[in-house]
């Protein structure tokens, strides 16, 4: 018997004779104080559709859980199997019961328990439905570390509730980074604390000439506090040396020649860069850095890198050099695209992203291979097949098909990490990431069309066995996802689907966020 889980835990044993687990109204939550965060998230998952009470009860009070509760226990003794996220999970007419060695396991335990319920039960309105679910025994923990989603919101600004939202729909499928790519040429999306022109003037606009618009302070800590609620580190990116138009508008003295450049709301790249020499940049960078490490607790800084096509070419590893470096004496780890692997002074430690093919072009490969030279590790992103913004197939409104493109889901779904780089072992891949650039996209509904189903695809390979093992494949996974149109529906996810048509935006869907 298949449950269709995403992505696919390690071990299912689907006790299909057994009687069901029934969630009632009399049914409790139960979990110790230190569980009690997830067990509340558990119970806002569950009450609206039921429309029962579920009170969250503390285990440590001599509570013992009944055939309707479900309890979240933490072991950090006899359960060291399951690492840091994973958990383990058994339903049956004697209850649900969900154990990890961290909340975070548990909270990826209460992702999957929420799948094996009907549909409905993601609904925000009381449905009448049979609230039970298929007795089983689960046993999971994912297969890499770093499981992410990637959202431009340079490109085109998305508001604090377009970026909370996108996080629910991320933690869904376990993804466990949100990489939040802050500027770009259109835009500048983050107050940095005594710059007030760059949100002055760098996020005025976005691609089309549209409004713009940025995070104050508070609207960061606002998203990396929801974030951290929900086990997801929120990993800025401040791209340079190229891609920086936004910030040449603000600040002229970033400019060779000084003078400001007008806005920019196209979509070519390529054609920006800071003067790599000026002492005014580094200035600059130090501010930037400095406040951007201060609003986020995570441990990484990005730095960009990428497509600095008008940084001279012997001028642009130096520069790398020097940006890691200040990133690492502000307390971060500095991440870049694969193309900063041009020096060969990182400082240590330095994570490099991978964003050619699945098959590297040109010296793609050396040049990501030489941050595993140097100390560092690698994230994968393929464009081929990871990029969440290129078209579906010929007939895909919105996205671009640049990066051998159009990528459907089973391209997204049928690769191994440990096939691109020959020169990196699997211990150094840090894990797998999912880009979506939004030269295309400006508003909610576009983002779940073009995210979603590739991200559960991609979440699968991050987290669930190799490709070729028994359990992981493309058969399984497309049966799987399937099953999950009724869920995606449920919660409101426009999902692509092959032959229906692009979904009409929702009524007040968009990106009306601090708008300038």
């Amino acid at each position: 018997m298949t449950t269709p889980i995403l992505p696919l835990p390690a071990d299912v044993q689907v006790h299909a004779s057994a009687p069901p687990f029934v969630l009632l109204v009399s049914s409790r939550i139960l979990a110790t104080d230190a569980a009690a965060s997830v067990a509340d998230s558990l119970a806002r998952i569950l009450r609206p559709s039921t429309g029962y009470p579920l009170p969250v009860v503390s285990s440590v009070d001599g509570e013992t859980a009944g055939p309707a509760d479900i309890a979240l226990h933490l072991d950090l003794a006899d359960r060291l199997d399951l690492g840091a996220e994973g958990y383990s999970l058994t339903t049956s007419e004697a209850g649900a019961t969900i154990t990890a060695t961290t909340p975070a396991g548990l909270f990826y335990g209460i992702q999957t328990l929420r799948q094996l319920f009907p549909a409905d039960v993601e609904k925000h309105s009381v449905q009448s439905a049979a609230w039970q679910t298929v007795a089983a025994t689960i046993t999971d923990r994912p297969r890499f570390a770093w499981r992410g989603a990637m959202l431009d919101v340079a490109r085109h600004f998305f508001d604090v509730a377009a970026v909370t939202r996108f996080i629910d729909e991320i933690v869904l499928f376990k993804i466990n980074v949100l990489h939040l790519h802050l500027t770009d040429d259109q835009g500048w999306r983050i107050s940095i604390a005594g710059r007030p022109e760059l949100t002055g003037v760098g996020a005025s606009t976005a691609v089309g000439g549209g409004p713009g618009g940025f995070y104050t302070e508070e609207d960061y800590a606002r998203i990396v506090r929801y974030a951290t609620e929900r086990f997801v580190t929120v990993v800025p990116e401040i791209d340079i040396p190229g891609h920086t138009h936004a910030a040449l508008t603000a600040c002229p003295e970033l400019n060779p020649d000084g003078q400001a450049p007008k806005p920019y709301t196209g979509i070519d790249v390529g054609f920006s860069s800071l003067d790599v020499h000026a002492d005014a940049t580094w200035q600059f960078l130090d501010d930037v850095f400095r406040s951007v490490a201060a609003q986020t607790p995570g441990p990484y800084l990005h730095i960009g890198g990428d497509e600095s096509h008008t940084t001279p070419p012997d001028d642009f590893p130096g520069f790398i050099a020097r940006a890691t470096a200040l990133v690492a004496a502000h307390g971060k780890t500095p991440i870049a695209w694969h193309e900063a692997g041009r020096t060969t002074e990182l400082a240590p430690g330095t994570i490099g992203q991978y964003w050619d093919y699945v098959t590297p072009r040109a010296n793609a490969a050396q040049l990501a291979e030489s941050f595993v030279e140097q100390g560092g590790s690698i994230i994968l992103s393929p464009a081929d097949v990871a990029y969440l913004d290129i078209t579906y197939d010929a007939s895909t409104p919105i996205g671009q098909a640049w990066a051998g493109g159009p990528t459907s889901v089973r391209a997204a779904y049928d690769w191994e990490p440990t096939g691109i780089l020959p020169g990196v072992a699997e211990e150094r891949i840090l894990g797998v990431e999912a880009p979506l650039w939004t030269e295309t996209v400006s508003t909610p509904a576009d983002i779940d069309y073009l995210a979603f189903p590739r991200l559960a695809a991609i979440a699968e390979i991050g987290w669930s066995a190799r490709a070729g093992s028994t359990e992981r494949d493309w058969a399984g996974f497309s049966t799987r996802l399937a099953a999950w149109y009724p869920r995606f529906r449920a919660l409101g996810i426009r999902a692509w689907r092959e032959g229906d048509p692009y979904p009409a935006p929702a009524p007040g869907s968009g990106s009306a966020g601090q708008t300038l």
